[in-house]
Protein backbone atom coordinates (compact mmCIF):
# COMPACT_ATOMS: atom_id res chain seq x y z
CA UNK A 1 0.00 0.00 0.00
CA UNK A 2 1.08 3.13 -0.91
CA UNK A 3 1.78 6.22 1.19
CA UNK A 4 -1.30 7.99 -0.77
CA UNK A 5 -3.32 5.23 -0.28
CA UNK A 6 -3.07 5.00 3.47
CA UNK A 7 -3.10 8.45 4.22
CA UNK A 8 -6.72 8.31 2.51
CA UNK A 9 -7.48 5.37 4.10
CA UNK A 10 -6.42 7.17 7.47
CA UNK A 11 -8.57 10.16 6.64
CA UNK A 12 -11.93 8.42 5.74
CA UNK A 13 -11.39 5.91 8.83
CA UNK A 14 -10.92 8.93 11.14
CA UNK A 15 -14.32 10.77 9.10
CA UNK A 16 -16.18 7.90 9.47
CA UNK A 17 -14.87 7.85 13.13
CA UNK A 18 -15.57 10.99 13.86
CA UNK A 19 -19.27 11.75 12.39
CA UNK A 20 -22.44 12.13 14.32
CA UNK A 21 -24.05 9.78 12.73
CA UNK A 22 -22.30 6.96 13.38
CA UNK A 23 -21.94 7.84 17.27
CA UNK A 24 -25.52 8.32 16.78
CA UNK A 25 -26.04 4.49 15.45
CA UNK A 26 -24.49 3.33 18.39
CA UNK A 27 -26.16 4.97 20.82
CA UNK A 28 -29.65 4.63 18.87
CA UNK A 29 -28.80 0.33 19.68
CA UNK A 30 -27.59 0.86 22.77
CA UNK A 31 -30.77 2.64 23.57
CA UNK A 32 -32.93 0.10 22.44
CA UNK A 33 -31.00 -2.56 24.22
CA UNK A 34 -31.70 -0.95 27.10
CA UNK A 35 -35.61 -0.49 26.63
CA UNK A 36 -35.14 -4.28 25.79
CA UNK A 37 -34.18 -5.16 29.30
CA UNK A 38 -36.69 -2.51 30.51
CA UNK A 39 -39.00 -4.16 28.89
CA UNK A 40 -37.61 -7.74 30.46
CA UNK A 41 -37.53 -6.33 33.91
CA UNK A 42 -40.90 -5.39 33.86
CA UNK A 43 -42.49 -8.40 32.72
CA UNK A 44 -40.69 -10.72 34.74
CA UNK A 45 -41.39 -8.53 37.93
CA UNK A 46 -45.13 -8.78 36.68
CA UNK A 47 -45.08 -12.19 36.62
CA UNK A 48 -42.76 -12.88 39.88
CA UNK A 49 -45.45 -10.84 41.68
CA UNK A 50 -48.33 -12.45 40.27
CA UNK A 51 -46.91 -16.08 40.95
CA UNK A 52 -45.51 -15.45 44.60
CA UNK A 53 -48.75 -14.15 45.55
CA UNK A 54 -50.82 -16.79 44.36
CA UNK A 55 -48.68 -19.22 45.99
CA UNK A 56 -48.50 -17.11 49.12
CA UNK A 57 -52.54 -17.18 49.26
CA UNK A 58 -52.15 -21.01 48.59
CA UNK A 59 -49.82 -21.41 51.65
CA UNK A 60 -47.65 -24.07 49.82
CA UNK A 61 -45.60 -24.40 46.78
CA UNK A 62 -45.52 -27.48 45.10
CA UNK A 63 -41.51 -28.51 43.91
CA UNK A 64 -42.10 -28.05 40.01
CA UNK A 65 -43.75 -24.66 40.72
CA UNK A 66 -40.76 -23.38 42.79
CA UNK A 67 -38.31 -24.63 40.31
CA UNK A 68 -40.23 -22.29 37.57
CA UNK A 69 -40.08 -19.90 39.51
CA UNK A 70 -36.75 -19.61 41.20
CA UNK A 71 -34.66 -20.92 38.27
CA UNK A 72 -36.15 -19.77 35.23
CA UNK A 73 -37.73 -16.38 36.09
CA UNK A 74 -36.28 -14.83 39.35
CA UNK A 75 -32.87 -15.79 38.77
CA UNK A 76 -32.23 -14.26 35.65
CA UNK A 77 -34.34 -11.52 36.97
CA UNK A 78 -31.72 -10.74 39.43
CA UNK A 79 -29.34 -11.25 37.14
CA UNK A 80 -30.68 -8.70 34.79
CA UNK A 81 -30.17 -6.01 37.92
CA UNK A 82 -33.78 -6.50 39.30
CA UNK A 83 -34.81 -6.46 43.35
CA UNK A 84 -37.06 -4.97 45.39
CA UNK A 85 -40.66 -5.84 46.00
CA UNK A 86 -39.89 -9.51 43.57
CA UNK A 87 -37.03 -10.11 46.18
CA UNK A 88 -38.99 -9.41 49.11
CA UNK A 89 -42.00 -11.85 47.82
CA UNK A 90 -39.27 -14.46 46.61
CA UNK A 91 -37.96 -14.43 50.39
CA UNK A 92 -41.65 -15.18 51.43
CA UNK A 93 -42.02 -17.73 48.91
CA UNK A 94 -38.99 -19.52 50.55
CA UNK A 95 -40.32 -20.33 53.47
CA UNK A 96 -43.89 -21.83 52.10
CA UNK A 97 -43.37 -25.78 52.84
CA UNK A 98 -42.84 -27.64 49.66
CA UNK A 99 -45.33 -30.54 48.50
CA UNK A 100 -45.89 -33.00 45.96
CA UNK A 101 -48.24 -32.40 43.41
CA UNK A 102 -51.66 -33.91 43.65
Amino acid sequence: MNSHTLDMFITILISVLGSSGLWAYIQTKYQNKDDRTKMLLGLGHDRIVYLCSKYLEKGFITYEEYENLHDYLYEPYKALGGNGTAERLMEEVDKLPVTSPK
